[in-house]
């Protein structure tokens, strides 16, 4: 195992999922499915090139879980959340991909 801070383990997987679409899912809300297609694929860019987490109120544990961008006058919103292989559960031990699925929702704003 990495001899890593947990925090710093989970943000890199986080950033894998947001820049790379590696490591988890990756679900819109009816909001964001509206899109048209290279809108979609500009607002995952925007995500991706998210590098700023200075903001604690939005990220306190430092895992790049959480962020926001404002994209065609819409303010967007991702989260990234942390189950069990099964997606039953909350997973045991997000810093360990074997017993993690990572699920990243993509929202507007006003969806939340």
């Amino acid at each position: 195992m990495d001899d890593q801070p947990k925090h710093l383990i989970i943000a890199k997987l986080n950033d894998l999922l947001r820049k790379q679409h590696i490591g988890g899912q990756v679900l819109v809300t009816v909001g964001v499915q509206s899109l048209e297609q290279t809108q979609l694929n500009q607002l995952l860019t925007d995500i991706a090139q998210v590098d700023d987490f200075s903001d604690k109120g939005n990220d306190p544990y430092s895992e790049h879980d959480f962020g926001k961008v404002d994209f065609g006058g819409e303010r967007y919103f991702w989260k990234i959340d942390y189950y069990d292989k099964r997606l039953t559960f909350a997973s045991p031990d997000p810093s360990d991909p074997a017993v993690t699925e990572r699920v990243m929702t993509i929202m507007r704003a006003d969806e939340y």
